[in-house]
């Protein structure tokens, strides 16, 4: 294969700018083709835990981040739904000490903006809607009809990703509301730099401040009744938000009513793929391994994956296809762990109260939080 790789990235999200943003550092040319004509963003607050923010710093946009981010004090605060007894608590003061970095909260939109900064301007190509890709070339099809070449095409377009293909999906019969709520209009509770998760029956409440604190970040998890589309536009009213919360600690009501209209969306569960690679062709992020929002770990996923893909087509460029198949390798095993752990976490959330919730409560308690999840703060994918 003479001359340097070229690759095409399908998908201008957080996968696909950390993938361009690693490729780009390691020397490769990287084109990365997206389907909306102007970068608009969507979304609302995620988690950048130390696994995160380690290859955010060796990109060279965590300074930068922090500048919007917060940075957490307490991270994982259980909460007991009726009152707001806390269950169980990670101090993050010792974050640094045991992973060398701290966790913080980020608004989607910052996170984006600072990927797209290590990815020249010229190597990102708007309004490409990606309808298809031929393996041979490889060569990606638009629906506008043109082509693009490439040695290595990365599907990271998404949960609905297009070079992936429908892939067999279950109704979780869980959907989840989404709320930004400014902070002068948020309770003081919810305020603080912590991630808060209030849990009961059948639903979980999440909530963290983003954007240097001058928002409130509401995520939660509710039984989907009849509404099941899987997009990040859809709405509700805050009456069905309050509705889903009724009876619980009287603090959440005040904290939804101030968010004003909730986004909804269902969550749809897909099993874990056993490959994501074909030839030369490969996926990465909510394309390869879509996961559940309980472990607050598929922006971190998406960007680990991207660091490994640089890692093995820069060291492997004389043999791009097994250089796939060894990031694929280095992977799996992990991201499906992962979408394992946070399904199980929908059960464990939603127990009814009674013996077995009492003994969830009681192992909450007992627990370290922040040493139990070293397998998942503690990985660096140049070790």
């Amino acid at each position: 294969m003479g001359g340097m790789l070229r690759i095409a990235v399908v998908g201008c999200g957080i996968g696909g700018l950390a993938a361009a943003g690693f490729l780009h550092r390691a020397g490769l040319a990287v084109t990365v083709y997206e389907q909306a004509r102007e970068l608009r963003t969507v979304g609302a607050g995620l988690m950048v835990a130390p696994n995160a923010a380690r290859l955010l710093r060796r990109l060279g946009v965590l300074e930068r981040l922090r500048r919007t981010a917060v940075r957490l004090d307490v991270g994982w605060e259980f909460r007991r739904w009726r009152d707001g007894t806390v269950l169980s608590a990670e101090d993050l003061t010792s974050c640094e000490q045991l992973y060398g970095e701290h966790t913080y909260t980020v608004h989607r939109a910052d996170l984006l903006d600072v990927l797209r900064s290590c990815v020249p301007a010229e190597a990102i190509r708007l309004g490409r809607r990606c309808v298809g890709v031929d393996p041979c070339g490889p060569l990606v099809r638009f629906a506008d009809g043109a082509v693009a070449e490439a040695d290595v095409v990365v599907g990271a377009d998404g949960v609905h990703s297009v070079l992936r293909g429908p892939a067999a999906v279950t109704d979780s019969g869980l959907c989840a509301f989404r709320a930004l709520v400014p902070a002068d209009r948020a309770p003081p509770f919810a305020r603080r730099p912590a991630q808060t998760l209030w849990i009961g029956p059948g639903h979980h409440l999440v909530h963290y401040p983003i954007s240097a604190g001058r928002l409130v970040n509401v995520v939660a998890v509710a039984p989907a009744r009849e509404r099941r589309a899987e997009s990040w536009t859809a709405t509700a009213t805050v009456e069905e938000f309050l509705g889903e919360f009724a009876g619980w600690d009287d603090r959440l009501g005040e904290l939804i009513r101030a968010g004003g209209t909730p986004g909804r969306w269902a969550l749809l569960d897909r099993a874990p793929l056993p490959r994501w690679t074909s030839g030369r062709v490969t996926l990465l992020g909510d394309a390869a391994h879509p996961m559940f929002p309980f472990f607050a770990q598929g922006a971190a996923q998406a960007i680990e994956d991207a660091a490994v893909l640089a890692r093995c087509l820069g060291e492997g460029a004389a043999d791009p296809a097994a250089a796939l198949r060894r990031y694929e390798e280095l992977r799996i095993p992990r991201t499906s762990r992962l979408q394992a752990v946070s399904h199980a976490r929908s059960h464990v959330n939603h127990l009814p109260d009674g013996p077995e919730q009492r003994a969830r409560d009681e192992a909450l308690a007992a627990g370290d939080p922040l040493v139990a999840s070293g397998w998942i703060y503690g990985y660096d994918p140049a070790a």
